[in-house]
């Protein structure tokens, strides 16, 4: 539908994984947990969409054990849609200095925590 006075209009994206109705709200889950909220919690509350940073998957845990565990999908429990960015911004705009280490370390950086 679209709005004959704005313009802005509401649909419905169909994936294999389910159903999401736009404009709606999408959780954010960088490494692939949400913050303080089980994804079944999540997903039993009509979360329709999740977010996922790619450039933050790889660092950790890693693709390795993503594949290993099934996928992202099994990887962090969830059944409905999922939405990854390409991890291009990370990656081309801050690919030197500290960016550019944790991408040498494989994520070691990271895991080893704060310098000091």
């Amino acid at each position: 539908h679209e709005s004959s006075r704005s313009g802005a209009r509401v649909c419905k994206i169909h994936t294999p994984h389910g159903v999401v109705d736009t404009p709606g709200f999408v959780a954010v889950a960088t490494n692939g947990a949400l913050k303080a909220v089980d994804m079944r919690d999540a997903d039993a509350a009509g979360q329709q969409l999740v977010f996922c940073n790619s450039y933050h998957l790889l660092l950790q845990p890693g693709p390795e054990l993503i594949e290993a565990a099934g996928g992202l999908h099994k990887f962090i429990g969830r059944q409905g849609p999922i939405i990854t960015d390409s991890g291009g911004f990370q990656v081309f705009s801050l690919a030197y200095g500290s960016v550019h280490e944790e991408l040498s370390s494989k994520g070691e950086l990271k895991r080893a925590g704060p310098k000091g």
